[in-house]
């Protein structure tokens, strides 16, 4: 029996504290407020996609090349996020959702499909670029129609969705002309649709106060989980560089210092902040939660998943020389080093929106990966690893030792 279909139909409140609102199909109850087993099997086609974008950056080998990764790393990002909205409003594990949100998850995992082709088509078959934008219009237009079903009966939300309809209609357009066009005007075109999307729904948002978020623990967790498993991105880009050589001491030492650099990462994240972001979420009031809830975690969320899967890149890229004692060379160290740079900035920005003001060591963290550039450029791969993990490793003691002793004074 799913966790859905042994929930009370009408709980008077969310686990998170907000009022129930009465949906047409079962809402989270108080019982049900954590992530469904259906929603983390929704979020596998996003684990794939992850892949992808890494593969893209891989191939292209530039800074363009990672541009453009990013801009579809943000466009993917987006159709994650509005599903984890209405996830939050309604059980996922029952069978109007499951069965629309399976028609989602074909079309993600088809543009996924598409990310190495999504700027230049392969030879043969149907236009990548062309087909990428036409499963993303069919994800937006999804979420949106199931959006509606579940915010029927609350006119709050049906006013807000309104809004969100309005400000989506010109960034879709502008996917499919890009992706019609092609070329650098294709770039441009994707690039403007994203920031355009951003800004005019937190714009919207503002003027329609309308969105809910009514289980704060759902929230903090949904997102607490897609950071996890972008971390898995990085744990696989480990093998897959080393995955067809003999294994031997330069493979296992490399191994080990990347695993450090995974393990730093998540500590970064769950030990530091996860909790305290869930526990400021919970005491806000409705309207305070939904801001709360798309500024630090909608928005801010991505810096953080872009950060590891840069972090992930710079990790492969070290791991396929591993053995190699020429220097690692610029873009596998701007990978590296600018993915934990980022990383960083993405956790002092989400700690700045829930309040926490204890991140002088994560600026540190991200002055200094940027500044190790030139030296992780200049090392051996395996090095470069080393040097990565030695300075993340000093840098997160430093960090509790400074923690343990305010809290002390506290």
């Amino acid at each position: 029996m799913s966790e859905s279909e042994t929930a009370p139909a009408a709980s008077p409140r969310s686990r998170g504290g907000g009022a129930r609102r009465r949906l047409p199909i079962p809402s989270v109850a108080g019982g049900t407020s954590r992530v469904t087993t259906f929603e983390l099997f929704f979020d596998l086609v996003y684990v794939f996609a992850f892949t992808q974008v890494s593969r893209l950056m891989a191939e292209t080998h530039s800074a363009i090349g990672i541009a453009q990764a990013l801009i579809v790393l943000s466009l993917l990002w987006w159709t994650w996020v509005g599903f984890s909205w209405i996830s939050n409003a309604a059980a996922a594990d029952q069978p109007l959702l499951r069965t629309v949100i399976t028609a989602a998850m074909i079309a993600v995992f088809v543009a996924a499909l598409t990310i190495p082709e999504a700027y230049d088509d392969l030879p043969g078959g149907w236009s990548g670029p062309m087909v990428f934008a036409c499963a993303y219009l069919a994800v937006r237009v999804i979420h949106i129609s199931l959006y509606a079903v579940v915010g029927w009966e609350d006119p709050g939300l049906r006013r807000q969705l309104l809004f969100f309809l309005v400000a989506m209609v010109p960034a879709v357009s502008l996917v499919l002309v890009g992706a019609a066009i092609g070329g650098a005007a294709q770039v441009w075109l994707w690039l403007v649709a994203i920031v355009y999307d951003l800004a005019a729904t937190r714009v919207g948002s503002t003027l329609g106060r309308g969105w809910r978020l009514p289980s704060a623990s759902h929230w903090a967790e949904r997102h607490g989980l897609v950071v996890i498993l972008a971390l898995g991105e990085s744990i696989v880009a480990i093998g897959v560089g080393v995955a067809q050589e003999p294994i031997d001491l330069a493979i296992v030492t490399g191994s080990a210092m990347s695993v450090i650099v995974s393990v730093l990462l998540w500590w970064s994240y769950f030990a530091r902040l996860a909790a305290a972001g869930e526990a400021v979420l919970e005491a806000r009031d409705e309207r305070q939660r939904a801001i709360l809830g798309a500024d630090a975690y909608s928005y801010g969320h991505f810096v953080i998943v872009a950060g590891i899967i840069l972090t992930a890149l710079g990790i492969e890229d070290a791991m396929k020389h591993i053995d190699d004692p020429e220097p690692f060379g610029v873009f596998g160290a701007a990978a590296l080093g600018a993915g934990i740079a980022t990383f960083a900035a993405g956790t002092i920005l989400f700690a700045v929106l829930i309040g926490q003001r204890r991140f002088l060591m994560r600026a540190v963290e991200a002055v200094v990966f940027i500044a190790a550039i030139p030296l992780l450029a200049t090392v051996p791969p395996m090095w470069a690893l080393t040097v990565a993990a030695s300075l993340m490793a000093v840098i997160a003691l430093i960090e509790s030792r400074l923690h343990r002793a305010a809290d002390a004074r506290s």
